[in-house]
């Protein structure tokens, strides 16, 4: 079926048997024109741009979801969010059935962490901090159960400074430390201090670390919460930004604390000898949220739309990877997803995978032998859909039977809608659409 990708890899390529050691780091709530490689003037992100100049910057890069649960299985899964199950935030959990990075890596001999926010279903069978409604024995979920050895995660959201400071607490209710961190199963009890960011990375710098020291390859995903809400700067860095307004200094802040941990686990990959060798890639979850309340003045740069819409500003993300052995610096145009990292690490690897996939392997973009897409790419989420042929993106918004169609070459702002014109091209690309999430259900 076209847009469905069975990946089989009877061949091993012959670059699979060094095992890169990889990173999959994830802002939260990240604007694509938030970040100095993309030409954000405002947020400091030297460490990023730093990242950007010796590795790879993908132009188009897309969130499976306009929203961070589903894009986050699908980093895992290399399957749509409406193929493996989680449709939107706080919904449903991450099967056991779904094969997991974490477990085709730990099949290969490579050491796995997962680092800050998780939000593939509950930590515990008995507790959700999203209360009753959440179902917490029937949507327990923990990163070890999905392939991880090692974790220091959050079910969801936390402040980006001081998580545990009662007024920080994310979505009000009763204070219960069950709300933020666990550890390996235990729930970190003692308050936690400083800035969110670092706190992730004091506890995937060990893990890095220890394997690096013990020449095993590693898999570490470390999902940053920032710049989601609660969205809390720390003074030292709300002070770079002091001729802004208040909430503009905190989110600001926050963004720049984020990058300084990218800039430190850059340095202590270069001080351990395995920075050659080690794929890391950045992305962010979805856009920006929307704009209007005061925390949320994230940039979707010139697209149109925000968080939880099909729009290019809810969808396109900044990302670069980077993979000094084998990936030269650039950009490319290539239109890639978050479903995407499965097949490419399958193939890295040398895994046979025989699930249906919604990704592709991005080797060949990786070696400078691919510059565009030639799968289309399906979206859908909360009642709206859409379709990606090359730079034809055919959307319905939420809940309308009226389609739209953009040509983002020509177009990326989605401003001219030409499907009053183009009726045959129309009708041909939702009959794809259609047969694609017939496939998803």
């Amino acid at each position: 079926m076209r847009g469905l990708l069975i990946l089989c890899l009877a061949v091993v390529p012959a670059f699979a048997a060094d095992r890169p050691n990889v990173i999959l780091m994830m802002a939260d709530d990240l604007g694509w024109g938030d970040v100095g490689f993309n030409g954000g003037e405002i947020i400091e992100t030297p460490e990023l741009d730093r990242m950007a100049e010796g590795g790879l910057v993908f132009e188009r890069f897309y969130a499976a979801a306009p929203v961070c649960s589903p894009t986050r299985g699908s980093c895992l899964t290399g399957r749509h969010p409406y193929r493996y199950g989680i449709t939107g935030a706080n919904v449903g959990h991450l099967k056991a059935r779904e094969l997991t990075l974490a477990e085709m890596l730990g099949e290969r001999g490579y050491a796995t962490g997962h680092f800050g926010k998780w939000h593939l279903g509950t930590l515990t069978a008995d507790f959700s901090g999203k209360g009753p409604g959440r179902k917490p024995e029937k949507n327990h979920m923990s990163p070890d159960m999905a392939g991880f050895n090692e974790w220091f995660s959050t079910e969801f959201a936390v402040a980006t400074w001081d998580p545990y400071d009662p007024a920080n607490q994310h979505g009000g209710g009763k204070y219960d430390t069950r709300r933020f961190y666990w550890q390996d199963g235990k729930n970190v009890t003692d308050p936690l201090e400083g800035d969110d960011s670092r706190i992730i990375m004091d506890r995937a710098l060990p893990f890095i670390e220890k394997a690096a020291k013990a020449e095993q390859p590693f898999f570490a995903v470390i999902w940053f919460h920032a710049p989601h809400s609660p969205v809390v700067g720390g003074p030292e860095y709300r002070a770079r930004y002091s001729e802004h307004p208040v909430p503009n200094q905190h989110y600001y802040a926050c963004v720049t604390a984020m990058d300084e941990q990218v800039g430190r686990l850059r340095t202590a990959l270069r001080e351990l000898g395995v920075a050659g060798d080690t794929l890391v890639a950045f992305a962010s979850d979805n856009g920006p949220a929307r704009q209007g309340d005061p925390e949320h003045v994230g940039s979707a740069g010139p697209f149109r739309g925000f968080k939880t819409t099909l729009l290019e500003g809810g969808i396109r993300v900044p990302a670069v990877i980077e993979w000094p052995k084998r990936i030269k610096p650039g950009r490319t145009g290539f239109a890639a997803v978050t479903s995407d990292y499965l097949p490419t690490l399958a193939e890295v690897v040398g895994t046979e995978v025989a699930v249906e996939l919604d990704g592709r392997s991005l080797t060949p973009v990786f070696d400078g032998k691919l510059a565009s897409r030639r799968e289309p790419i399906g979206f859908q989420s909360g009642g709206q859909r859409a379709w990606m042929e090359g730079d034809m993106k055919l959307i319905f918004a939420r809940r309308s039977k009226v389609p739209q169609l953009y040509d983002l070459k020509s177009d990326p702002g989605e401003q001219e809608d030409l499907a009053g014109d183009r009726n045959g091209e129309v009708e041909r690309m939702h009959s794809a659409l259609n047969k694609w999430m017939k496939s998803c259900r």
